[in-house]
């Protein structure tokens, strides 16, 4: 059978425009790039609901504020690079330290972007957005999951940062997934390495697991699409079965998946650790499966760092760390 791809940024589009039917009060805001973020299904559908703010992505996220304060529900898209990297005051001083109900969605995350190259690749987007308190982070890994999360944050009574993709992906999910605040998925068991990807990533695992089967490797596969909060106890649980640990995304190293790894097991289950993704460098113009392979992100990359990580283990697979136990309940 063929495998069935959407892209998350059209699944975000055409359920806006449901949510629009089912909730007058939400309104959404884009910055001329309606086109790209798929909002133009609500513009057409809604047109005295919808906003362009032209190339004034500041001007963006205040007006959403402005809306969230008189009782609207906004949803405010451009592509990644700009909505956290031009407009980051005005999301932290008018949004997240006043903790309101704004949803920034935004497109053109990773360098799956492909040919426009690095100066429109957000690839700095997803730590940027973590360390803002009161923000919740979000990387929908296909169609349903994106679906899901945005009916979701119609509900949730605070900031919410959506990364969506440009090209199609396949599907993992099927439609009665319902998305958890802070909860993970398990969608592989596996005793001796644990993959975690995060958005196109959570694809990558899932081929690299059936490439370490080959090899009798059982791999355990997590997608940890809800960047923050993170859900931790799923995290150490996983790694003290299997006692190496392999991130994949598509963004920096720093202060992303990896980051957020790390912080929780060097607290909680020192565990090894390979992360996948940019290493401080900045994307370059190409064919998205190019420029994959070029940045070392392809199922055969997480292979890779899985067989070295499992070398690094210091107790066998299943095993555990007593002296551990209560820092990992903490």
């Amino acid at each position: 059978m063929p495998v069935v791809k959407e892209s998350t940024r059209v699944e975000y589009g055409k359920t806006l425009v449901k949510l629009g039917e089912e909730y007058p009060d939400i309104v959404v805001l884009d910055a001329d790039l309606s086109g790209s973020t798929q909002t133009h299904h609500f513009a057409k559908a809604f047109p005295e609901r919808f906003f362009n703010l032209g190339v004034a992505e500041q001007d963006l996220m205040g007006t959403a504020a402005g809306l969230a304060v008189g009782g609207k529900i906004p949803f405010a898209s451009t592509f990644a690079m700009f909505a956290t990297g031009r407009a980051w005051e005005q999301i932290r001083q008018t949004i997240a330290y006043a903790n309101l109900n704004v949803k920034i969605v935004a497109s053109h995350g990773g360098v799956t972007v492909g040919e426009d190259g690095g100066s429109h690749q957000a690839i700095e987007d997803l730590a940027l957005m973590r360390i803002l308190p009161n923000m919740v982070v979000l990387v929908p890994a296909d169609g349903p999951q994106t679906r899901a999360m945005v009916r979701w944050a119609v509900s949730y009574p605070g900031p919410v940062y959506i990364r969506t993709g440009r090209m199609a992906v396949p599907v993992i999910y099927d439609d009665s997934y319902q998305f958890q605040l802070g909860r993970g998925s398990i969608l592989r068991e596996g005793r001796d390495v644990t993959l975690i990807g995060l958005g196109i990533m959570v694809q990558a695992c899932l081929e690299a697991a059936r490439l370490l089967e080959a090899q009798g490797i059982e791999a355990q596969v997590l997608n940890l699409a809800c960047l923050k909060p993170l859900d931790w106890e799923l995290l150490v649980d996983a790694a003290q079965r299997t006692g190496a640990v392999v991130t994949a995304e598509e963004h920096l190293v720093t202060g992303g998946l990896g980051s957020a790894v790390c912080e929780v097991l060097s607290e909680r289950w020192p565990t090894p650790v390979r992360r996948i993704g940019l290493r401080d460098i900045f994307g370059i113009s190409g064919k998205p499966e190019l420029l994959l392979k070029h940045y070392g992100l392809t199922p055969e990359d997480i292979q890779e760092a899985a067989l070295k990580v499992m070398a690094q283990k210091e107790r066998p697979a299943g095993g555990g760390r007593p002296e551990l136990a209560a820092i990992s309940k903490r």
